[in-house]
């Protein structure tokens, strides 16, 4: 992924939940302004628009402090959620057998440009 050099950044790693349903989220704020995206998040009924949010409003922040930005002039430039590690865990089933269960995690991360 290439991105450019005014572009501001956050991510939030080992986010129990599947990246599928963060991706779901992901997708309805990329290329929104940074107040519209927030409004989104706010009201949307899936439990992923929580660790989303708080990735965006770091990005957020991280524009305004770091950068000096205004947050009213920001926009999503691309937001994605990669596969972390998959936590196994063993169910006991009958007869002795054991059915897997997996546990996956996932990597989020919100990139914001200056309109």
């Amino acid at each position: 992924m290439n991105l450019a050099l005014n572009s501001i950044s956050a991510r939030a790693k080992y986010i129990r939940m599947s990246p599928t349903k963060v991706r779901r989220v992901l997708k309805q704020i990329q290329g929104r302004s940074y107040k519209e995206a927030l409004m989104i998040l706010e009201f949307m009924p899936y439990a992923a628009c929580k660790p989303v949010l708080l990735v965006v409003q770091s990005a957020g922040a991280n524009a305004q402090n770091n950068n000096g930005l205004d947050k009213n002039e920001l926009i999503i430039e691309s937001a994605s959620a990669d596969d972390g590690p998959v936590f196994k865990r063993f169910r006991p089933r009958s007869q002795g057998r054991g059915f897997k269960i997996k546990k996956p995690t996932c990597h989020i991360r919100v990139s914001l440009a200056k309109v």
